[in-house]
């Protein structure tokens, strides 16, 4: 089973970027798709980005199209979102997961391994 540890969250004033990590344990990484979330106090969990296996397909959230950026690094067996632009209301809990297929997914019920979080706060 994949082991998923994020990392790189903080706070940051609006308009900044921060750059999370998600680091993966496990032989097979390469071959499943990756997925970002998040999670606001008082609301649901929300899906941010996702990559498939190779990293050539991504999706995003309307809401962070364009200033959000998803990767892969195989090799390394690691994940990266890239957080540009950021607003007051990208503060939220953000997790990695790992997929059940090779391809991208945006609903979390296709993904079975979930990190434990890294809290992202922008301040106005």
């Amino acid at each position: 089973q994949v082991q998923l540890v994020e990392s790189g969250g903080g706070l940051v004033q609006a308009g900044g970027s921060l750059r999370l990590s998600c680091a993966a344990s496990g032989r097979t990484f390469s071959v499943y798709g990756m997925g970002w979330f998040r999670q606001a106090p008082g609301k649901e969990r929300e899906f941010v980005a996702s990559v498939e296996w190779t990293g050539g397909i991504t999706y995003y959230a309307d809401s962070v199209k364009g200033r959000f950026t998803v990767s892969r690094d195989n090799a390394k067996n690691m994940m990266y979102l890239l957080a540009r632009s950021l607003k007051p209301e990208d503060t939220a809990v953000y997790y990695c997961a790992k997929s059940r297929r090779s391809t991208a997914s945006t609903m979390s019920s296709d993904y079975d391994s979930w990190g434990q979080g890294t809290q992202v706060t922008v301040s106005s």
